[in-house]
């Protein structure tokens, strides 16, 4: 699935609260929703975040890049299950897609690396997430996402989806 040029701007819209990249309460408020909820982390920069804080995503999905910059991975060592996927930048794949409807029947944690780009795949992440979770992601420049996954989330989701050809 290919995002059309007209879907660009509305994916600029955070899917949940952002929180500014310069924010005092992003540490404490990030430990306050990792211990209510489920957490999903999709970036380099975002899963890195977490992980230097020593609290590990039940999935988080990388690329080795950061604002098209290659870089390494987060390193850890709290990984029961990693898996790696190739997805072409501004596409979902179809086998990244079937991939995340059944990821979470993996043994957590759970990496995947992606050999391409990860960014569209906070939509399919959001669309299967389990009940009670969040994702996190970054918003380039801005700060950091946290979307809690509601079923209006879902419906948002599911619509943007439809929309790609």
């Amino acid at each position: 699935m290919i995002l059309p040029s007209n879907l660009r701007d509305e994916l600029k819209i955070p899917l949940g609260k952002l929180i500014p990249n310069d924010s005092s309460e992003k540490e404490s408020y990030i430990r306050k929703i990792y211990s209510e909820k489920v957490v999903i982390t999709v970036g380099d920069a975002t899963s890195e975040l977490l992980l230097e804080m020593g609290l590990i995503p039940l999935l988080h999905i990388v690329d080795g890049q950061e604002k098209r910059e290659k870089r390494s991975p987060p390193e850890t060592e709290s990984i029961s299950t990693e898996l790696t996927i190739k997805n072409n930048p501004g596409e979902i794949s179809t086998e990244s897609f079937n991939l995340l409807k059944t990821i979470f029947d993996q043994k957590p944690p759970i990496r995947l690396l992606v050999d391409g780009e990860e960014d569209l795949l906070v939509l399919p992440v959001c669309l299967f997430a389990p009940e009670n979770s969040v994702v996190m992601y970054g918003q380039p420049n801005e700060g950091l996402v946290i979307a809690e996954i509601t079923d209006e989330v879902r419906e948002k989701v599911q619509k943007i989806v439809n929309q790609m050809k």
